[in-house]
């Protein structure tokens, strides 16, 4: 590979393979002796390198720099920069080293050396982010861009495919701002539609093959042409998101560029045609926005706020300081639209492709609630339209699929009765029973959970003295049941409502026995002065040992479950602290089949 080295008016860039050595010539070109030198999280290897390069050059070295360039750390690091007079900052690694390297010449005025390790870009623009008490603010300043730059591609090697993608995606988001930015001309669009050319012919190849030399260098020059055209043109709100999720929120940097840079193109989108007609080409995509998240999706990276850590609370703040303090940009957003940029970017949800009449459609559906007074319905009904519009689009339904969902919906109505409920079994075998309880659960950490009804729990069963059988006379191994209800200080508690049901041998509920006359296998039973239940019944089927008992002290009803005589539980709001046991074995005397289930 042939190194080039390009002079402009402000930056002297070093490209090629094998840069690094030329390191130290770079140094004593400059005319500086006392060297910083900071290594990158992960380029420890290159940064070694590096110092053995530089020898007797290298005054101190420093490798705890951290993402989004916290005052706290720039200014532990001035110290060095007095007491070793330090006159020039060497970073290897990342856009963290650089941003610290930026940091340190903004304060002190010392030169930088920059040798990137990954795509980040960041090492061409004249931008200095740094985060004061959480908030990330940006600084724009020629004095702040880095005088020399020297691209190593053997230094990206091995840079693991993980970050090599998220780390591309960052310098494709440089690229696509640039774009539209208003300081934008004929000559920045050019080079940065190469660079977007570059990266997506390149960042397959590397996932197939990441030590592919010809597509690293490739990706490599695509980051510098990158850096380059937002260095000459500014930010827009694709940054300024993700200047504030990493600064306020903690999110990673270049994992959250590859998350919203999508749903940003697609707001962005109806107020630049002719650019997204651009990109969408150069991606080789009919659609920017779709094309950019098929390429992340294809290479494996993260596609959702939710998978980086951000919490769904947390988005109306991260929307409202987004809005308080905005960046120039094509369409401007409102506070509103920014939160739903964001839930779509948490939620990971493709983007529709620009033109589609999608979003327009769900907006006018989420509007028809409008009118709804309960503010909790409302927020319901409206969440629910969206995430039902996502999932479709997100998996791109076919109308037979449509219909045949619409069938099935339609059979499982059909079939229900009063004594049969087959939507809450289908609540079940989808998990959203068991989810809606654990929620109602996590209200009440200090309480006994509750256990979920299921769909064969029929109010009102019929009242039985204790010791009664509740087979009615069914075949089956019998089963005898001994349930004890205590208080939190483990006294019993008498007259307490107890109900039972469970399936026969085979399988079935009495609701699903037409046959059968009357109810069987289940029965109301109050505690005697003990708290204590007794009965008989018989051994369920062994896939449906879902037998259950419902306790009501005569104040707030609770559930317990007695899986077929294995174990029993109480749920909130009584007993909050209900001990119960596995089954006993066969106790002596007892037939053979019969286990006992206390608490």
């Amino acid at each position: 590979m042939t190194t080039t080295r390009v002079k402009s008016a402000s930056v002297r860039v070093v490209f090629g393979s094998g840069t690094l050595g030329e390191l130290r010539e770079e140094i004593e070109r400059l005319g500086r002796h006392r060297v910083l030198l900071l290594g990158g999280r992960g380029a420890g290897a290159a940064a070694a390198r590096a110092e053995s390069v530089l020898g007797e050059l290298v005054a101190a070295r420093f490798d705890g720099a951290a993402q989004h360039t916290p005052v706290e750390v720039s200014g532990q690091v001035m110290g060095l920069v007095r007491d070793q007079a330090v006159d020039c900052v060497v970073a290897v690694g990342g856009g963290t080293v650089t941003g610290l390297a930026k940091a340190l010449a903004a304060r002190a005025g010392i030169e930088q050396v920059i040798v990137p390790t990954t795509y980040a870009g960041s090492e061409m623009t004249p931008v200095l982010g740094k985060t004061v008490d959480g908030v990330k603010a940006t600084r724009s300043s020629e004095s702040i861009r880095p005088g020399t730059v020297i691209y190593d591609v053997e230094l990206t090697l091995g840079l693991p495919v993980r970050l090599s993608v998220t780390s591309a995606m960052n310098a494709l988001a440089h690229a696509v701002e640039a774009l539209y930015s208003e300081d934008c001309d004929d000559h920045i669009a050019e080079i940065a539609l190469e660079a977007v050319e570059r990266i997506v012919r390149a960042l397959p190849v590397i996932v197939r093959d990441p030590a592919d030399q010809a597509a690293r260098e490739s990706l490599l020059r695509a980051a510098w042409l990158a850096g380059t055209c937002l260095g000459s043109t500014g930010m827009g709100l694709h940054h300024k998101l993700c200047h504030t999720l990493g600064g306020s929120f903690g999110l990673p940097h270049a994992e959250t560029h590859t998350v919203l840079l999508p749903h940003v193109i697609a707001f962005t989108a109806p107020a630049t045609p002719g650019v997204m007609a651009a990109i969408a080409k150069a991606l080789q995509a009919e659609d920017a926005a779709t094309g950019v998240f098929d390429l992340v999706t294809s290479a494996g990276a993260p596609t959702s706020l939710s998978e980086l850590g951000l919490r769904f609370d947390d988005l109306e703040a991260a929307a409202a300081a987004a809005v308080a303090a905005p960046y120039p940009h094509p369409r401007r957003p409102s506070g509103a639209e920014l939160v739903e940029l964001l839930k779509a970017a948490w939620r990971g949800t493709r983007p529709a492709a620009a033109g589609s009449d999608l979003s327009t459609l769900t907006g006018q559906v989420v509007a028809s609630f409008d009118a709804t007074p309960d503010p909790r319905r409302r927020r319901l009904l409206t969440d629910l339209v969206r995430t039902l519009h996502d999932y479709v689009i997100t998996n791109d339904v076919t109308e037979q699929e449509w219909q045949y969902a619409i069938d099935f919906l339609t059979r499982t109505g059909q079939t229900c009765d009063d004594t049969r409920q087959e939507f809450i079994l289908l609540s079940d075998v989808l998990g959203v029973s068991s989810v809606v309880d654990l929620l109602a659960n996590s209200r009440t950490p200090d309480t006994t959970p509750s256990a979920v009804l299921g769909p064969f729990y029929v109010e009102g069963p019929p009242e039985l003295d204790d010791g009664a059988d509740l087979s009615g006379g069914l075949p089956g191994t019998p089963l005898w049941i001994g349930v004890r209800v205590e208080d939190t200080a483990g006294n019993p508690v008498g007259d307490a409502v107890v109900d039972v049901w469970q399936s026969n041998e085979d399988g079935y509920y009495d609701v699903q026995l037409p046959d059968l006359d009357g109810p069987v296998l289940r029965g109301r039973f109050r505690t005697n002065d003990d708290g204590r239940v007794r009965c008989w019944s018989i051994l369920p089927h062994q896939r449906r040992r879902q037998g259950a008992v419902l306790v009501d002290p005569a104040a707030p009803t609770t559930t317990a479950g007695c899986g077929a005589g294995r174990s029993c539980r109480t749920s909130t709001p009584f007993p909050p602290t209900a001990r119960w046991a596995n089954c006993s074995p066969r106790r002596p005397g007892t037939p053979t089949g019969h286990r006992t289930c206390t608490s």
